[in-house]
């Protein structure tokens, strides 16, 4: 094995350091008195600097073995709704105890607060305008590849249990894990079981990527014991109005976040288990917002950004980053973990990057800004948005403020009424004397051109500085990063918003995207 040797002048010479023997046929000795004191010292002192370089250099090639991949991801879960980060109601047990060994992000974002396109960009390192898959419901491009294509190249097995939510089958090759109910809406969720991912943790020595893809708290609320919170008792956030009905529901919300919590504790207890955890990445991630007003469905803060904390024994250091990250730098950082090249990560064409130097505590900041966008179809009517954040100010667009936004889950019912939300119409009812109500329909249902927040002052959104000329540069500056960010996508704006673009998508014949 040849290494590097300093030399006195600052030269570099390679040496082989297989072995003693092979040290001194390399090295070039005196012709007489060879086995003299001063010269067998000499020899001893190489021999002692060769072994400690060698057992350096095998230190470095067990820290550079390809870890495992643990993503466990809840389903409609707003971040802030969790105590790490403010969250004063549900009790998370687990996930606070994995986020003591952790790094926590403080400002991590999706693109687009839809099950879908979120999870289309986790798994492709793309944006929904390239990726495609730029509405709920639809199909990315079937000619774009994900992470089981990278990660099998790597010599990894790529698992999904639970949730699957993205399409063509053939862009997202995932091994089917069973264990985990699939249907999101089901009522009640089907019970669980962690045979099936214990079996793919242990199979073999490759190294694995698993990605459980939970489905709680997403709505029917009915998993989980709501009687442990009293709605009396629970403190409601701003941006939702203060109605019995509403505590009702948020209540058994938050008994599904705690019903979560307990599936996250099965899940890395089953890693540890296996006895792999210590070289395993887990990520654990809430996905976008909730489906209250405010969070899923928008472009506000509750609803794209996301909770995502970073578990590493040993290589991670637990505590907290403002570092700003989007669910597309996730795939180039597991390939960066994997060992591969920054040459070949490139050549992927990613519109995301790696964050390991920021989870090795080798850089505190990854990327200036983070995009969003919605399109409503098949949500609801058109209502074209598009957001820009760069960690402190949160700049929207809503691109037809002249239209009214209707979302029909939240807003309307069909059926039995079972998935949707009756909490609403308490607002609508109570809007003629309770201005919080009033206030909260007319923000969700009546939205400006422009919008501006200072979103690390006002978490939730309520007060739109827009008009302000204190911010007029700051908004100016975002303004402008957002049109060269839509330029980039080859996003045209209100345009991809329709029933002709969805269709045209669902039938891999994408209308618009970079390059077109």
């Amino acid at each position: 094995m040849l290494t590097k040797l300093p030399e006195p002048n600052g030269s570099i010479t390679f040496c082989n350091i297989g072995s003693a023997q092979q040290l001194e046929s390399k090295t070039e000795m005196p012709p007489t008195n060879i086995w003299s004191e001063k010269n067998v010292i000499g020899i001893a002192k190489a021999v002692a600097v060769a072994c400690a370089v060698w057992m350096f250099a095998s230190t470095n090639l067990v820290a550079a073995e390809k870890p495992n991949v643990l993503i466990i991801m809840a389903d409609d879960c707003t971040f802030n709704d969790l105590s790490i980060y403010g969250g004063e109601n549900a009790a998370i047990p687990n996930i606070e105890n994995l986020a003591k060994e952790s790094l926590v992000f403080n400002r991590a974002y999706l693109s687009e607060a839809m099950c879908q396109p979120c999870r289309a960009e986790l798994y492709t390192g793309l944006y929904p305008m390239s990726n495609g898959c730029a509405w709920n419901h639809s199909a990315s491009r079937p000619d774009i590849t994900s992470m089981p294509h990278h990660l099998k190249k790597l010599g990894y097995r790529v698992g999904l249990a639970g949730k699957v939510h993205v399409k063509p089958k053939a862009v997202f090759p995932f091994e089917k894990i069973e264990g985990f109910d699939q249907n999101c809406v089901r009522n009640p969720t089907q019970t669980h079981s962690l045979d099936a991912a214990a079996e793919f943790m242990n199979r073999g020595e490759d190294p694995f990527c698993l990605v459980v893809a939970l489905v709680e708290p997403h709505v029917p609320w009915v998993m989980g014991d709501a009687s442990k919170y009293a709605p009396q008792k629970i403190k409601l956030p701003p941006n939702l109005a203060d109605t019995p009905r509403t505590r009702q529901d948020y209540g058994k919300y938050l008994a599904e976040i705690t019903y979560m919590d307990g599936q996250v504790g099965e899940i890395l207890e089953t890693l540890d288990d296996s006895g792999k955890a210590k070289n395993t990445l887990v990520l654990f991630t809430s996905e976008q917002g909730s489906q209250f007003p405010g969070c899923k469905w928008t472009n506000w803060d509750t609803g794209v950004h996301t909770a995502l904390i970073a578990r590493w024994p040993g290589k991670i250091k637990p505590g907290s980053t403002d570092a700003i990250v989007q669910y597309a730098d996730v795939l180039p950082t597991l390939l960066d973990a994997a060992g591969q090249s920054l040459d070949k990560r490139s050549n992927a064409k990613f519109d995301g990057s790696s964050f390991l130097p920021v989870l090795f505590g080798k850089k505190k900041v990854h990327r200036e800004f983070a995009f969003g966008c919605h399109n409503n179809i098949p949500e609801g009517p058109a209502y074209p948005i598009r957001t820009v954040t760069n960690g402190e100010f949160r700049y929207i667009r809503n691109l037809r403020p002249e239209e009214v936004y209707i979302e029909k889950h939240l807003m309307g019912s069909k059926g039995d009424g079972a998935l949707n939300n009756p909490y609403w119409s308490t607002w609508i009812f109570e809007s003629w004397n309770n201005t919080q109500a009033y206030d909260l329909v007319k923000r969700y249902t009546r939205r400006p051109a422009e919008e501006l927040y200072h979103t690390s002052q006002d978490p939730f959104e309520m007060k739109n500085l827009t008009d302000d000329p204190r911010y007029a540069e700051i908004k100016t500056a975002l303004s402008r990063e957002l049109d060269v960010w839509m330029k980039s996508q080859g996003d045209p704006g209100a345009e991809q918003d329709t029933h002709a673009a969805i269709q045209a998508a669902k039938k891999g014949k994408h209308l618009f995207g970079p390059g077109k």
